[in-house]
């Protein structure tokens, strides 16, 4: 008999959970009392900081209002993804932090990598240096990640306490439930350091461009994210003691596919041991006694692309003197592709006959069009203020102040840290 009215019990329990409605992660929480300075860093790829004006996004924009707003930060050279998110998460230059490109050609084991690599991204041998995660999990901290270059690998003999393999299609909002639900850990099991990336808005400017109708739907997509994360904090009784930071890796700039610098029309590719293809820049590593001969070539034959010696690169773009960047580097003008003869595929002509434009970066990170977000709030930060630009490099030696962590070597200066934190 017992037994029975056990079952019933338990039949009916699993009826209620079957069918009870989904309580959102704004749904009035018990409030989190216990909470130890802690950052969430938010990438939004590919978010020019123009956006803010240009198009709607209501929280991102009450943050800026209400917090820190830098009036650009600088990305590091090269003007691309993975490069500029590690360059973000350790202090480090490209050009220290080993992650030098999006596809890389690596002298010291003769393997490439590239995002799609799966195996490799997760491989540790790549990234170099120490990023923030790693520091706070070294220090006694725990870091949790959804989603961020660099995570998905052992560096340093340490792994974020909580992390996603890369899944581009896996829904924001859960991925925003996921974080909130971090924070609700017990005090000794709760990251201090969470990164939560968006994909979104870059793809919408690779698609149709900058100045589209797919950015500012992304733009709308993300901001509900933000709002979700916002409503969240708020109803743990935690929004104004967590700190955000919400960041871009690069701008994007306005390309014309038919503007294509096919490589292989200035010097032969058999002549290079390795080309590692990236959106507007290319590396070339020359077979012995080619160097000068496929130099002089593209320098006095190609458009539209300035062509450097590895160790003639300008000492503005601190890149020049990794194994991994090629022996001859060669940089597309702004709104220029470069491609082989065998990679190319022509644009197709639209039914109207108008150019259909895309978006890509890549670029000289100097360029208005590559200016990349920063944004913060919290209890750390200074209010209503707006800074001046600074680059990159910064950014982890304000995460480490806020996290009273003993910074690893970088390449980040303190300017930054005092203009923007109380």
């Amino acid at each position: 008999m017992r037994q029975k009215i056990v079952q019933q019990i338990f039949l009916i329990v699993a009826a209620w959970l079957l069918t009870a409605p989904f309580v959102p992660a704004q749904a009035t929480r018990k409030p989190i009392k216990d909470l130890k300075p802690t950052v969430i860093l938010i990438s939004i790829d590919g978010f020019r900081p123009d956006y803010l004006e240009k198009y709607s996004a209501p929280t991102l924009k009450m943050l800026a209002d209400r917090g820190v707003r830098a009036k650009w930060m600088t990305p590091a050279f090269p003007s691309l993804t993975f490069p500029n998110h590690y360059t973000i998460a350790t202090g480090l230059y490209p050009d220290h932090n080993g992650i030098v490109a999006n596809n890389i050609y690596a002298p010291e084991f003769n393997e490439t990598f590239s995002m799609s690599k799966r195996e490799e991204v997760g491989n540790g041998r790549w990234w170099l240096g120490e990023p923030i995660w790693v520091t706070a999990e070294k220090q006694g901290q725990r870091s949790a990640a959804f989603f961020f270059p660099g995570t998905e690998a052992e560096i340093g003999g340490k792994r974020p306490s909580i992390w996603k393999p890369f899944d581009d299609n896996f829904p924001n909002f859960e991925r925003v439930d996921a974080v909130l639900s971090w924070l609700e850990l017990p005090k000794v099991e709760r990251p201090t350091m969470i990164t939560l990336y968006f994909s979104d808005v870059d793809h919408g400017g690779h698609d149709a461009g900058p100045d589209s109708d797919n950015v500012r739907q992304a733009i709308a997509r993300v901001d509900e994210s933000l709002r979700r994360l916002v409503e969240g904090l708020k109803s743990r009784g935690i929004f104004d003691r967590v700190n955000l930071i919400i960041v871009s890796d690069h701008g994007m700039a306005r390309v014309n596919p038919a503007q294509t610098v096919v490589l292989d029309d200035y010097f032969d590719l058999n002549q290079a041991r390795q080309i590692a293809w990236n959106s507007g820049m290319v590396h070339i590593f020359p077979k012995p006694g080619m160097e000068e001969t496929i130099y002089s070539s593209l320098k006095s034959k190609a458009p539209h692309v300035s062509v450097y010696r590895k160790q003639e690169i300008p000492a503005r773009f601190h890149y020049g003197t990794s194994q991994r960047i090629g022996g001859i580097v060669v940089v597309t003008d702004e709104g220029w592709g470069i491609t082989s003869r065998e990679r190319y595929r022509p644009p197709t002509a639209s039914a109207d006959a108008n150019i259909s434009y895309r978006g890509a970066h890549g670029f000289d990170n100097q360029l208005e069009s590559m200016r990349a977000l920063f944004v913060a709030h919290g209890p750390a930060f200074k209010r209503a203020r707006v800074v001046e630009p600074f680059a990159n490099v910064d950014v982890y030696n304000i995460m480490a102040k806020i996290l009273k962590l003993k910074a690893a070597p970088n390449d980040g200066g303190t300017a930054t840290a005092k203009a923007v934190l109380r």
